[in-house]
Formats: C-alpha cells, sequence, structure tokens
C-alpha cells in the first residue's frame, strides 16, 4: 500500500527538546538559588533525564497518572519527598518559564513540512499530553500543518505499544500500512511504528547508526526522497 499520511514525533524530531531542556533547567537552577546544588549544569541534567526517564515509565505502567509522575520528578530532584503538589506544581511552572523561552524549531523541520505538503497528510503522536503538544506547536507557528495531534496522557497508552499507534492512525481515518511514523528513538518510535504495521523511520540525527533492520535517515531533508520513493524504502539501509 503507498504511504498516504505521515505521523510525528515531537520532541527531538522536529523541535530541539534536548536543547531547550538543557538552557531551561540551567536559567532555573540559576533563578532558584540551585546552581551549586550540582558541579556542573551536565550532572544536572543528566539527574533531570533519569529521573524523567524513572518517572515516565511509571505513568506508562499506570501506576501514577501524567500530573503525579512530574510532581514525583521535581520531589525526587530537589530532595524534598514531603513536598506538597501545589508547591511541586509551582516549582515545575517556574521551570517551563525559563524551558519555554528557548523553545525553537529544529531549521530543517519547516522545509521538509513544505516539500512534503502536497502529496502527504500529516499527523502527531507523542508521549506527552495534549495541553502540552498543542500549545508547543501553536507558539512554534506549525501547529495548522497537522489534522490530528494524539497524545499519550489522553489515550492512557504510550509508545511503543501498539495501540497508541494505532489510536493516532484511527485519527486519520487511515490503516497503518498507509503510514509512515518518523521519530527520534529508534526502538520506541521506528521498531514500535514497524511492530505496529506503520512504515517506522528512524531519525538519528547524531549519526548514532548500528540499527541495519531499521530505515534511518540522519536529517528530515532526506524524508522527501524516501517517502516519494513508493517502495516501502526498499533496502533498510538505503540512507545508511
Amino acid at each position: 500500500m503507498p504511504i498516504r499520511a505521515v505521523l510525528w514525533d515531537i520532541d527531538d524530531t522536529i523541535f530541539d527538546y534536548a536543547g531547550a531542556d538543557r538552557a531551561g533547567l540551567e536559567r532555573h537552577l540559576r533563578a532558584e538559588g540551585l546552581a551549586e546544588a550540582y558541579a556542573s549544569v551536565d550532572q544536572a541534567l543528566t539527574r533531570w533525564k533519569e529521573l524523567t526517564h524513572f518517572h515516565w515509565r511509571r505513568f506508562e505502567a499506570g501506576g501514577v497518572d501524567f500530573e503525579a509522575q512530574r510532581r514525583d520528578r521535581v520531589r525526587d530532584f530537589l530532595g524534598v519527598p514531603a513536598m506538597s503538589d501545589a508547591r511541586a506544581d509551582e516549582w515545575f511552572a517556574r521551570y517551563v518559564t525559563h524551558y519555554e523561552a528557548a523553545w525553537q524549531l529544529f531549521p530543517d523541520a519547516v522545509p521538509a513540512l513544505d516539500r512534503l505538503a502536497d502529496g502527504f497528510r500529516h499527523g502527531v503522536l507523542s508521549n506527552s499530553s495534549l495541553r502540552n503538544q498543542h500549545r508547543k506547536l501553536t507558539v512554534l507557528g506549525v501547529r495548522d500543518r497537522f489534522e490530528a495531534v494524539v497524545c499519550a496522557a489522553e489515550l492512557g497508552v504510550a509508545k511503543p505499544r501498539a495501540a497508541a499507534f494505532h489510536a493516532a492512525c484511527d485519527a486519520l481515518g487511515l490503516p497503518p500500512g498507509q503510514v509512515a511514523y518518523v521519530g527520534d528513538h529508534p526502538d520506541i518510535d521506528a521498531e514500535g511504528a514497524v511492530a505496529a504495521g506503520l512504515a517506522g523511520i528512524w531519525l538519528d540525527r547524531g549519526g548514532v547508526g548500528g540499527r541495519p533492520e531499521l530505515t534511518r535517515i540522519t536529517g528530515l531533508g532526506e524524508l522527501p526522497a524516501l517517502l516519494r520513493a513508493d517502495t516501502r524504502f526498499g533496502a533498510p539501509s538505503s540512507f545508511g
């Protein structure tokens, strides 16, 4: 079946999440008087990422809701287990202010969307919340590029589970075989999409490689030619 639509991951795919997270956390630590609590920004960011991963896995497993995992992340990062929900929410909101100030799309995102505007429909599947991602896409000026924005917090199921990919396909009214998924994570995004019956594409911006079974690109500038080849991408190693 020909590819008729593209589902996109957002964070670290079209949006420079890692860059904004680093800049926002550094500014936040300084504003909160916490800059000396860690030996370096890199150390603080590593801890923040570890906690983000840990608590997100709890959410995926159904042990906590979206807001609870975020509050617990703040408590663990600060080492204040008894912090109230209200104080944790306030701390996170102040962080978000600094984080949002650093928001930007990757330079290749809009050109790729422009080149794919004719001939392909577009949607989003994100392991975040609709409130967060709708606002992000709106602020960045690309929300109107996507027919549907589907997020794990509202679905109650996250990538790489097939149900998440199928829900996004349903939102577009297309079978999985007619949809490609593009994301920066080889397992959660590309491999998960393939297992769910979609055409999975790994955006390997760092040139890590090492997954010959996956269709891989190193920049979004490669995506239009790949999709328009209309051969289910040929050999997985076509793009390195």
